[in-house]
């Protein structure tokens, strides 16, 4: 596995979400990642029980703030050789391609993901 640089841009996969951002630590078992964009919107609910809606704390999951930096598994980094795109935009594009996806599934679960999701929005589009 080739060792990635600080400085150098990447995807990584963080939790349920997918991130673009800039390295800006090389650890043993991580990279230290500065999130620049959001790729994919973390999935709503419980990680250990994904997609059911019937157990004790549904979560809201929100994506990584703007430069936000996280340890991402070395694993989970993949090189980035794109324009970044504006941060807010991506976040927008990630949340309705999720909402989209959700409401082609007629389940409890993408219920209440999407209304987590409507919560969010709030949030994120003040």
């Amino acid at each position: 596995m080739s060792e990635f640089q600080i400085g150098q841009i990447v995807t990584g996969i963080y939790k349920t979400g997918k991130y673009i951002g800039e390295i800006t630590e090389v650890r043993p078992q991580h990279y230290l990642v500065r999130v620049l964009a959001v790729v994919k919107h973390p999935m709503q609910g419980d990680l250990h029980n994904p997609k059911d809606a019937d157990v004790l704390i549904f979560h809201e999951r929100k994506a990584l703030s703007f430069r936000e930096q996280t340890n991402i598994p070395k694993q989970m980094v993949k090189p980035f050789h794109d324009e970044v795109p504006d941060y807010r935009e991506s976040l927008k594009q990630a949340v309705e391609k999720m909402k989209k996806e959700l409401t082609e599934h007629a389940t409890s679960w993408a219920e209440m993901s999407l209304k987590s999701l409507a919560s969010l929005e709030k949030d994120y589009f003040k």
